[in-house]
């Protein structure tokens, strides 16, 4: 799914512009990641759940050379979906 799509379906479902489409999927995903941010978690019923996890320090290996470099502590997002998506899907 990309902007692009999500503005479309806006387009075509309210029946307006698409410059005015693609600012309400611009403002639509600028909101998630907002909520996001702020609580750590974003929850649209009927599909999923997007989670904000900590990931650890760690050490990778650099696949080019092979060498072993070290990882630094993150963030990362998970998604769960939800029971309905996975019964349609």
């Amino acid at each position: 799914m990309s902007k692009a799509f999500l503005a479309q379906v806006i387009q075509e479902s309210a029946e307006t512009t698409g410059v005015a489409a693609n600012r309400a999927a611009g403002d639509l995903m600028q909101a998630i990641v907002r909520e996001l941010k702020k609580s750590g978690r974003f929850t649209l019923p009927s599909f999923g759940t997007f989670i904000v996890r900590k990931t650890k320090a760690r050490k990778g290996l650099n696949p080019r050379t092979g060498e072993s470099i070290k990882v630094k502590a993150g963030k990362t997002v998970r998604f769960k979906a939800s029971p309905t998506l996975k019964k349609v899907v």
